[in-house]
C-alpha cells in the first residue's frame, strides 16, 4: 500500500502530502480490518483474532525506515507494518483469518498460522533462496510471548558477518552488512527472560538490531505497575546507554500518536543501527489498544472509565487525523470521504476472501452430494445414506471436515457393497486426503536427499588418535572449504570448547566464525536461527545435552516449525551441536531424548556412537537444509579412532542404521555411549552361545527409513531396545516405529523388550552411574533372560 518513502527534506510539499495521505489511508485500512476482523470472530466465520488496532501510527514510521534486505522479527500486531511495505492486503488479512489454506490467497501461512503472524517468502517455487535484497523481508512470527527475540539477535549478527568475514557470496543476502533488524514487542512481554537475554547479548555484539517495544500499558488485562519495574522498560534499561567510553544502546523514547517526531526517530535510530552498528530501543509510549487484547475477552473488564477515556482521546490514528488537519494536509470533509471509501473497500476485501476461501469447499461439496446420491440409489441402506446427504446438502458455508465426516458416515452404511458407486466415493476421499495432507501437514522436513554415504579412507598405516582429533580436523575442513561457516558457543573460541574439538581454529579463521558467547543457550539458538535465515551455514553449540532444556522452547516453537508453519517458503538450516550421555552426575548425565523427540519434529536428531560418524553427519547436514541436533558421547572424545584421509568430505548418511555387528539370535537396537556397551556385552554372550546381531540406530529423527531393523527381527525373531533415557522415552519411540511402522510384531517369538536406565535422574560417581543406568551386567541378564524363556534346557536360569 506504500511505496518506498523519502524524507520531507528531498521532496516538494506536495509529494510528501502525498505520503502523508497514504499513510493515513493504511492506518485506516488497517484499523478497518481490525474492526471487521473482530467481529468476523464473533459470528463465527473465524476462531479467532488478535489485531494490531492501536499501534497503527508508529508502525508507519518504522516502513518509512525499513529497506529492501532488511529484516523484520515481530509481535502478532504489525498487520499495519506489513502493509505499508506491500506484503499484506486486505484480502489476504482477512485470508488468514479464515484459515486459506491457498497460500496465494493467504501468502502468510497458509493457514496454518492464526492471522496476525505474518512473514515474507524467502524461497522460491523449487525452495531455493530468492534474492533477500530485492524484497523487503520479515521471519515468520510464532505466537509465545518474546519468542521472536532471541532469532531478532541472529538476524542482526547476520550483518556483522557479512560486513566482517571475507569470501562469502553475499550477493542475495547483504550488501556490507548494511542491513537492519528490526524487532517488535509489546510492553509486557519484556518481562520474558528471552527479551533480556536479547537486549544483553546484542549490546555486547554490537549488531544492527533496533528493538521496537509498542506500550499500551497492559498485558492483556494486567496492569504495567505487576509487569515493569517503575512501570517503564526505558527507565530501567537506562544503564545500557551507550556514552564516550562504553559501548551500549542508543535509546529513544517516544509517543505513538506523533506522527511527525516518529518518523524523525526512526530515521534517527535507522542511521545509528545501520551505519555503526549500535543496537537502537525505541520505546513507543502512550499507545491504546482500543478493542482489547482479542476476541477472548473485553477490556472495558479490567480498564478504568477514566483509562477508556483517554485512551479514546489519544487514539494514534485520531491523534494523526487531527494534525493532518491542523496543519492543511486535508480538511476534515476530505477525510471523511476517504474514510468511508476505505470502509467500503475493506468491506468488499472481506467479501472477496470470504467468497475465494469457500469455493474449493462448495465444490467438493457438490461432487459428494452426487456420489452421495449415487450410492443410495445402489444401496440397501438408501434412507441413512439420504439423511446424512440432505443434512450436508443444506449447509450453505460447509467446512472441509463436514464434507469429510459425512462422506466417511456413509461408507459404514456400504460396508459389504462391492459396487462402483462406493469405489467412486472411496476415491473421492483418498483424493480429498491427499490434499488434506498437502494443506495440514505437508513441508514439516524439507525433501532432500539424507541417505547419501561418503566412508571414511584411511592410509594402510592409520594413526589411532584421540577422537577430539577427529572432530576438530574435520571442522577445520569445514571452516576452510565453506566461508559461510562459522561455530559459536559457550568456551568454544578461545580454548577450542570443553573438549578441545575446536582447538586452534579461532586463532586460524578468526573470532567472527569461531566465538565464544556467554552464558545464555536461548540467545545461542537464536543466533544460529537468525543468522541460518540470511543465507549462513552456522553451528549453534550448547555445551552439555541437558543444557539444551534452556533452548528447548525456541528449538521446538521456533526452529523446529520454520519450514513447516511458512510452507515450505522459509527454512532455517541450523546445525545444533552439543554432547551427552553418560557424565556422573545428576545435572550432566540425563538422556532426556524422549523429550526431545516429542518436541523437536520438523528438525533432525542424530546421535552418533563416535566422533568419525558425528564428523560425517556435520559435513552431509552442511548440503541438506532441514536443521538438526547432534549429540556427541560425551565420554568418546579421548578414546582412541583412526585418522581418516578424507576428513571433510566423509559423510554419515541421516536416518540409516548400521549393523555393527551380525548375529542370529536376538536384536539388540542401541545408539550413543550405550551402543559400545551393548558391543562388548554382544562378545561374551558368544561365551554361553548367544550371537546377537547389533544395530546402531544412528539417527533418531528420521528413524531407520529404509527399514533395515525388520529385516533383522525376521531373521532372529526377538527385540531389544537398550538406551539410557527413561523408561517409556526413547526406548518406547523406537519400538513403536520398529512394531507399529515396520510391522515387526509378524516376526517375533518372544517378547520385545526395552533395557533404560531408571526413572531418576542418574546419581553423582562411578557407583551412581552403574546403578542408575544399564550396566554391561544388565544387558548380559536381559539378554540371557529373553533366550532363557525361549529354550530353559540350553539356557539354564541365571539368578
Amino acid at each position: 500500500m506504500q511505496s518506498e518513502t523519502q524524507t520531507e527534506n528531498s521532496i516538494s510539499f506536495d509529494e510528501f502530502k502525498s505520503q502523508v495521505l497514504e499513510d493515513y489511508k493504511t492506518a485506516v485500512t488497517s484499523r478497518e480490518c481490525s474492526l471487521l476482523g473482530r467481529r468476523e470472530v464473533l459470528t463465527g466465520k473465524a476462531k479467532f483474532g488478535i489485531f494490531g488496532d492501536g499501534k497503527e501510527v508508529p508502525q508507519l514510521a518504522m516502513a518509512k525506515a525499513f529497506k529492501n534486505g532488511d529484516f523484520r522479527s515481530g509481535y502478532y500486531r504489525d498487520q499495519t507494518f506489513m502493509m505499508a511495505i506491500n506484503e499484506l492486503t486486505p484480502e489476504q488479512f482477512f485470508a488468514g483469518l479464515y484459515a486459506d489454506t491457498n497460500i496465494e490467497n493467504e501468502p502468510m501461512s497458509a493457514g496454518r498460522q492464526m492471522g496476525g503472524h505474518f512473514m515474507t517468502h524467502s524461497l522460491d517455487e523449487n525452495g531455493e533462496w530468492k534474492n533477500l535484497m530485492e524484497q523487503k523481508n520479515s521471519s515468520s512470527d510464532i505466537s509465545p510471548t518474546a519468542g521472536q527475540m532471541p532469532r531478532l539477535l541472529g538476524l542482526a549478527q547476520a550483518s556483522k558477518i557479512y560486513r566482517n568475514v571475507e569470501g562469502i557470496d553475499a550477493e542475495k543476502f547483504s550488501d556490507n552488512g548494511n542491513e537492519i533488524a528490526w524487532g517488535t514487542i509489546g510492553n509486557a512481554s519484556t518481562s520474558e527472560g528471552h527479551f533480556w537475554e536479547t537486549i544483553n547479548a546484542a549490546g555486547v555484539l554490537q549488531v544492527p538490531m533496533v528493538m521496537n517495544v509498542w506500550d499500551d500499558e497492559y498485558g492483556i488485562s494486567v496492569h504495567a505497575k505487576h509487569q515493569t519495574t517503575k512501570e517503564n522498560i526505558s527507565e530501567i534499561l537506562k544503564g545500557f546507554q551507550r556514552d564516550e567510553e562504553n559501548q551500549g544502546y542508543e535509546i529513544f523514547v517516544v509517543e505513538g500518536w506523533d506522527y511527525p517526531k516518529l518518523v524523525d526517530t526512526y530515521e534517527k535510530a535507522s542511521a545509528i543501527a545501520r551505519k555503526e552498528h549500535c543496537p537502537v530501543l525505541i520505546h513507543v509510549i502512550e499507545l491504546t489498544q482500543p478493542q482489547g487484547h482479542s476476541t477472548s475477552g473485553s477490556h472495558e473488564r479490567y480498564k478504568s472509565e477514566e483509562r477508556l477515556n483517554w485512551e479514546k482521546e489519544h487514539d494514534c490514528n485520531l491523534k494523526f487525523r487531527e494534525w493532518m488537519i491542523e496543519n492543511d494536509f486535508a480538511t476534515a470533509d476530505q477525510l471523511d470521504e476517504l474514510e468511508k471509501s476505505i470502509k467500503k473497500e475493506v468491506r468488499t476485501a472481506k467479501h472477496n476472501a470470504w467468497t475465494a476461501y469457500l469455493k474449493p469447499t462448495l465444490t467438493k461439496q457438490k461432487e459428494l452430494v452426487k456420489l452421495l446420491d449415487d450410492a443410495a440409489a445402489s444401496s440397501s441402506n438408501a434412507n441413512f445414506i439420504n439423511s446424512i446427504k440432505k443434512e450436508i446438502s443444506g449447509t450453505k458455508e460447509p467446512l472441509k471436515k463436514d464434507l469429510v465426516s459425512s462422506a466417511r458416515k456413509v461408507l459404514r452404511y456400504l460396508i459389504g457393497d462391492e459396487t462402483s458407486e462406493k469405489q467412486a466415493l472411496i476415491n473421492w476421499l483418498n483424493e480429498f486426503d491427499e490434499q488434506a495432507y498437502e494443506d495440514y501437514a505437508a513441508y514439516l522436513y524439507k525433501e532432500e536427499d539424507t541417505q547419501v554415504e561418503v566412508l571414511p579412507t584411511y592410509d594402510e598405516e592409520a594413526e589411532e588418535v584421540d577422537a577430539r582429533i577427529v572432530l576438530r580436523d574435520n571442522f577445520d575442513a569445514i571452516f576452510n572449504i565453506r566461508p559461510e561457516t562459522l561455530i559459536f558457543g559457550e568456551d568454544s573460541g578461545e580454548i577450542g570448547d570443553v573438549n578441545q574439538g575446536l582447538e586452534g581454529l579461532q586463532k586460524k579463521y578468526g573470532k567472527f566464525r569461531v566465538s565464544d558467547t556467554g552464558i545464555r543457550e536461548a540467545t545461542i539458538l537464536g543466533q544460529g536461527i537468525g543468522m541460518a535465515m540470511r543465507g549462513l551455514r552456522p553451528i549453534a553449540e550448547i555445551q552439555y545435552l541437558d543444557y539444551v532444556m534452556y533452548c528447548l522452547q525456541g528449538m521446538s516453537d521456533d526452529l523446529a516449525t520454520v519450514h513447516y508453519r511458512t510452507k515450505g517458503k522459509q527454512k532455517a538450516p541450523l546445525i545444533v551441536r552439543t554432547r551427552g550421555h553418560r557424565l556422573e552426575g545428576i545435572w550432566h548425565s540425563g538422556s532426556q531424548m524422549g523429550g526431545l523427540l516429542n518436541l523437536l519434529r520438523g528438525m533432525y536428531v542424530l546421535v552418533p556412537r563416535n566422533m568419525t560418524k558425528a564428523a560425517g553427519f556435520y559435513n552431509t547436514l552442511l548440503d541438506l537444509d532441514t536443521p538438526a541436533l547432534v549429540v556427541e558421547c560425551l565420554n568418546g572424545y579421548r578414546l582412541k579412532e583412526k585418522l581418516p584421509t578424507n576428513l571433510g568430505e566423509l559423510k554419515t548418511p541421516v536416518g540409516v542404521t548400521e549393523t555393527v555387528r551380525e548375529g542370529k539370535d536376538i536384536t539388540l537396537v542401541s545408539y550413543g555411549s550405550t551402543l559400545r556397551i551393548v558391543e562388548d556385552v554382544a562378545k561374551e554372550l558368544q561365551e554361553v552361545d548367544i550371537h546377537a546381531e547389533v544395530i546402531d540406530v544412528q539417527s533418531l529423527l528420521p528413524f531407520d527409513v529404509n527399514h533395515d531393523i525388520v529385516k533383522s527381527v525376521e531373521k532372529t525373531n526377538r527385540l531389544l531396545v537398550i538406551d539410557e533415557d527413561v523408561p517409556g522415552g526413547a526406548s518406547a519411540y523406537i519400538l513403536q516405529k520398529i512394531l507399529d511402522e515396520q510391522n515387526a510384531y509378524r516376526f517375533l517369538d518372544s517378547k520385545p523388550q526395552t533395557l533404560t536406565a531408571k526413572e531418576h535422574r542418574p546419581a553423582y560417581g562411578t557407583d551412581g552411574d552403574y546403578f542408575s543406568k544399564p550396566s554391561a551386567e544388565d544387558i548380559y541378564e536381559k539378554i540371557y533372560a529373553i533366550m532363557h524363556e525361549s529354550n530353559p534346557a540350553k539356557y539354564p536360569k541365571l539368578r
